[in-house]
C-alpha cells in the first residue's frame, strides 16, 4: 500500500511508465488544458448568443420567451449527452469519445450559423450541447485518471472554473462578434471547436488505464508492505515488461474496447444514473445545489439584455466582467487549493482519515456570497443604481457559485471514488436539467414581480434553504452512506476481468 503523509493514496500508483499517474507534469497539464478548453465550450455555446437575441428574434420572427428557449435547448443536449457517452468512454476510452463529440459539436455549430428557420436553428443548438457534453463526465474521468485524490480539489476547481468562465465569457465575446452580425457568433464558435479538435488529436493520449491488472503486474515498489511515496523509490520498470496494450501504446484512433478490464454495457450509464438516486449523499447534495442555487445563473445571464436595455450589445458584454472577476478571484484564493489544504488539515486531525464531508465547509460562505449578490443585483436594477453596483453584485454571486460548485463536485466524487463516472454523470444531467428548466419560468416571474422581489426570493432560497440542507448532509453524510450501502459496480479501471 502506497501512502503520503500517513494517508493512503487513491488511486494506488504502479511502477508502469504508461500509468497516467506517472506521467510528467507538463503532459498532465497539457491534458488538463484540453479538458478545460472543451468544458469551457460546454457553457460558452449556451450564452455566447445572448447579446444577439434582438437580431435572432428579428431573423426568425420569434418573441422573448422563444429566444430564451434557444439557451434552454443546448442545455437539454448537455443533459442527455452524458447518459449516452459515459459508458462508451468506459468501453472504448476517453480519447475517441472526446474526438467524436467535438466533431459533432463542430458540425452542429456550422449548422446553427447556416440555419434557415427557427426549427433548424433549435435542432443545431441541441446537437451543439450533445456533442460537447463529454467534457463533463468524460472530462472529469480524465482528471481522475491522471491525478491523485489529494490533488483533486485544485484540479476539480480548475475544471469547474472552465465551465463557469464559459458561461460568463460567452456573452462578452458574443457581444463583440455581434458587431459583425449574429452569424459570426457561431462561426467563431466553430473555429474554437476546430482548434480544440486539433489539440485532442495531437496531444490527448488515452488515459483509461487497467489499474487493477497493472497493480498486480507492476506494483509501485518491490516491498509488498506499506510504502511512503515521498520516501520510497519507484520500482524500475519499462513499458515492455507487460505486453498488454494500454494508454499511449493503443492505436492512434482506437475503436476497440480498451483491454485488461471488465467493461460496462453501453446502456449501463442510463441504468446507473437511475440507481444513483438511491445514494442519498450524492442525490441530496446535487439536487440542493442545482435547484436551490446553481440554476439562478441562467436567471441572471438571460436577463442582462433586458435589465441593461439602454446599452449596446457590446457594453452589455462588458458588464459580464464582474462575473468573470468574481469567478477568477474565488478560484485563485478560496476554491480548489483551499479545499485541498483544508481537507488535508482536517484529515490529519482525524487520525489520517479523510472524510468527504470535509469538502463541504466552503459551501456555507459560498451560499452567503451568492445570496447577497442576487439580492443586491435585483434591487440595483429596479432602483436604477449606477452600473458599478451591479458589478459588485455579479462579483459576489459568481465567487459564491464557483466556490460552491467546486465543493459539491469534489464532495460527491470523494463519496464514491470508485464510481466517479456514475456520480458525475448524475451531477451533470441534473445540473443541465436545471439550466434547461430555468428559462421557461424566469421571464413570467420577472414580469409579474419585478427584479427586486424575483432576485430577492432567489437569494433567500440560496441561503436559507441551501445552508441548512447542506448542513444536514454534512452532519448525517456518513450515516446516509451507511444506509445506502455501496454501489454494485465500479469504474472499469478498477474492475479486472477474472
Amino acid at each position: 500500500m502506497v501512502m503520503r503523509d500517513g494517508i493512503k493514496l487513491h488511486p494506488q500508483p504502479t511502477s508502469d511508465p504508461l500509468d497516467p499517474l506517472n506521467w510528467a507534469r507538463w503532459r498532465k497539464n497539457c491534458i488538463l488544458a484540453i479538458v478545460m478548453a472543451l468544458y469551457f465550450m460546454f457553457t460558452y455555446i449556451t450564452t455566447t448568443t445572448v447579446p444577439s437575441f434582438p437580431q435572432i428574434q428579428e431573423q426568425y420572427g420569434i418573441d422573448l420567451g422563444q429566444v430564451n428557449w434557444t439557451v434552454a435547448i443546448p442545455a437539454l443536449g448537455l443533459s442527455v449527452g452524458p447518459l449516452f457517452w459515459s459508458s462508451l468512454a468506459d468501453i472504448y476510452g476517453r480519447r475517441i469519445i472526446f474526438i467524436i463529440g467535438t466533431v459533432i459539436a463542430f458540425a452542429a455549430t456550422i449548422g446553427a450559423a447556416k440555419a434557415q428557420d427557427y426549427q433548424g436553428y433549435m435542432a443545431a443548438r441541441f446537437f451543439q450541447g450533445f456533442g460537447v457534453s463529454p467534457a463533463a463526465t468524460v472530462g472529469l474521468a480524465i482528471i481522475n485518471d491522471i491525478y491523485f485524490e489529494y490533488q483533486r480539489g485544485l484540479k476539480v476547481g480548475l475544471w469547474v472554473l472552465a465551465i463557469d468562465m464559459g458561461l460568463i465569457v460567452g456573452p462578452l465575446i458574443g457581444g463583440f462578434m455581434d458587431l459583425v452580425d449574429q452569424y459570426w457568433v457561431n462561426w467563431l464558435t466553430a473555429i474554437f471547436f476546430a482548434v480544440i479538435l486539433a489539440a485532442e488529436i495531437a496531444f490527448l493520449p488515452e488515459t483509461l488505464y487497467p489499474r487493477n491488472h497493472m497493480l498486480r503486474v507492476m506494483p509501485y515498489t518491490e516491498n509488498s508492505g506499506v510504502a511512503d511515496i515521498e520516501k520510497s523509490e519507484r520500482r524500475a520498470s519499462i513499458a515492455t515488461d507487460e505486453s498488454l496494450p494500454r494508454t499511449k501504446t493503443l492505436t492512434f484512433i482506437n475503436v476497440k474496447p480498451v483491454p485488461g478490464m471488465k467493461h460496462p454495457k453501453p446502456w449501463d450509464s442510463i441504468l446507473r444514473f437511475a440507481l444513483t438516486f438511491k445514494y442519498l449523499t450524492v442525490f441530496a447534495a446535487v439536487w440542493i445545489f442545482c435547484f436551490g442555487w446553481y440554476w439562478w445563473v441562467l436567471s441572471v445571464i438571460t436577463f442582462i439584455p433586458s435589465a441593461y436595455i439602454q446599452y449596446s450589445p457590446q457594453i452589455q458584454g462588458l458588464l459580464f466582467i464582474g462575473l468573470i472577476l468574481g469567478t477568477l478571484f474565488s478560484e485563485l484564493f478560496f476554491s480548489g487549493r483551499l479545499s485541498d489544504w483544508l481537507t488535508l488539515k482536517l484529515a490529519k486531525r482525524n487520525n489520517g482519515i479523510r472524510l468527504p464531508e470535509m469538502r463541504l465547509w466552503l459551501a456555507y460562505p459560498a451560499a452567503l456570497l451568492s445570496a447577497i449578490g442576487l439580492i443586491l443585483w435585483g434591487i440595483s436594477i429596479d432602483k436604477a443604481y449606477h452600473w458599478i453596483v451591479g458589478q459588485i453584485a455579479f462579483f459576489l454571486f459568481a465567487a459564491g457559485i464557483q466556490m460552491g460548485n467546486t465543493a459539491i463536485a469534489s464532495y460527491i466524487v470523494d463519496c464514491y471514488p470508485l464510481q466517479s463516472m456514475s456520480v458525475i454523470t448524475f451531477y451533470s444531467v441534473i445540473l443541465n436539467l436545471s439550466a434547461f428548466v430555468n428559462p421557461f419560468f424566469i421571464a413570467p416571474w420577472v414580469t409579474a414581480q419585478g427584479y427586486t422581489w424575483t432576485f430577492a426570493v432567489q437569494g433567500i432560497i440560496t441561503f436559507w434553504f441551501c445552508v441548512p440542507a447542506l448542513a444536514c448532509v454534512h452532519y448525517f453524510g456518513p450515516k446516509m452512506r451507511q444506509w445506502s450501502g455501496m454501489p454494485g459496480w465500479v469504474n472499469p479501471e478498477y474492475d479486472t476481468i477474472a
